[in-house]
């Protein structure tokens, strides 16, 4: 059977994968941008705080993801849970150091202004510091969701959601007719659904920075 009658056989299951693991990436994402920038919020006024932040969760990122998963089964059990907590951790760095690093960079003239013209500090920060680093974070949710569509693929592991499965399934049967389409259908997913992902982060960049901060 060549890739493309396997592709054709098999669309229905590969269609689901894509869709569980696109989903998993998602939510996984939403949760790593919030605690991100919280992180981020928390620590970006003290250089020590700034840096333990940093540091904590660059030393997440060099956790091999197969370890960390193995070591979050016996705690949290197989499937969804070991994949979400992992997925989550790893999404931290790129998007904790843009928010420090694009909080950092406001003018500090623009947040004397608003001060000035009577502002609260959570009015600054909401209206005038966290719009103005938008850029840099956005930048950091795009590169970890780059980096969460491959290591998705890891949760197969733990009997996780995804594409991973197809690949999973794939090595596990070397030498047969199929391996090589499913490792192939499976990585080809994960690259498709990252482009698509990009695209839409593009897209957003558009609708929420003004093209006075783009320029």
């Amino acid at each position: 059977m060549n890739f493309w009658d396997y592709l054709s056989s098999r669309h229905e299951q590969l269609l689901a994968d894509a869709f569980q693991h696109a989903s998993a990436v998602f939510q996984c994402m939403v949760i790593a941008t919030l605690l991100g920038i919280v992180i981020g919020v928390v620590t970006y006024r003290s250089e020590w705080a700034g840096n333990l932040a940093t540091l904590t969760t660059s030393t997440i990122l060099t956790v091999p993801s197969l370890a960390l998963i193995g070591l979050l089964i016996p705690i949290v059990g197989l499937g969804v849970p070991p994949t979400v907590i992992a997925l989550t951790l790893y999404g931290l760095l790129p998007i904790v150091r843009n928010s420090i690093v694009g909080l950092r960079g406001v003018d500090p003239a623009l947040v004397d202004a608003a001060k000035g013209i009577g502002m609260s500090r959570t009015a600054r920060l909401f209206k005038v510091e966290l719009p103005l680093a938008w850029p840099p974070i956005l930048t950091g949710i795009r590169v970890s969701t780059q980096m969460l569509m491959g290591i998705a693929a890891i949760a197969a592991y733990a009997s996780g959601p995804g594409l991973g499965n197809e690949i999973f399934r794939g090595i596990g049967s070397l030498g047969s007719k199929n391996a090589l389409n499913q490792v192939l259908a499976g990585t080809l997913g994960i690259v498709v659904l990252a482009l698509l992902f990009d695209a839409a982060y593009v897209l957003i960049g558009r609708l929420t920075i003004s093209r006075g901060i783009r320029v």
